[in-house]
């Protein structure tokens, strides 16, 4: 099947089996390998980017949904030498160890603070709501208290 969209600001048309998940159109079409395979089942969050300016676990997104779409990756919300603000954070606060969760769990927190999931005066009630909006990504190394201080972190800089 034909689809037809736009990746991180660049339209794209593709022929591509009507089975084909969005990680695998990324990664093995387009080479947009920042967005990870971690489990196959929707369950760690890895694969997270955006569509039509949510974030979803692409691994659940067939190359059929796709036509007319606009889709983010962790590639295209800044560069090397401009970061996002909450990749800088993530630098800043060492919120990441391996760094294999990392895009997804970006692209999750950058959903939490555009839609202000986690706006308030309240810094406990706050954290909590990062965990919360957190859940569907799993990171095997941090503990993710130092994830939680940069997604606070950068909700700051972004607002």
């Amino acid at each position: 099947m034909k689809v037809s969209f736009t990746v991180n600001g660049t339209p794209r048309a593709l022929d591509v089996p009507a089975n084909t998940l969005l990680v695998d159109l990324l990664r093995q079409h387009l080479d947009l390998t920042g967005t990870h395979v971690g489990c196959d089942t929707s369950q760690c969050g890895a694969c997270t980017v955006h569509l039509d300016g949510r974030a979803v676990k692409s691994c659940t997104v067939l190359a059929g949904q796709l036509e007319g779409a606009v889709v983010t990756t962790i590639e295209g919300i800044g560069t090397p030498a401009r970061l996002h603000p909450m990749q800088e954070a993530f630098r800043a606060c060492h919120a990441l160890q391996c760094g294999f969760c990392t895009p997804g769990m970006i692209m999750a927190a950058i959903e939490l603070v555009e839609y202000g999931a986690i706006d308030g005066s309240d810094p406990a009630a706050v954290r909590r709501r990062v965990r919360e909006g957190l859940e569907g990504n799993l990171c095997r190394c941090t503990g993710y208290q130092n994830i939680v201080d940069a997604v606070m972190q950068a909700a700051g800089k972004m607002r």
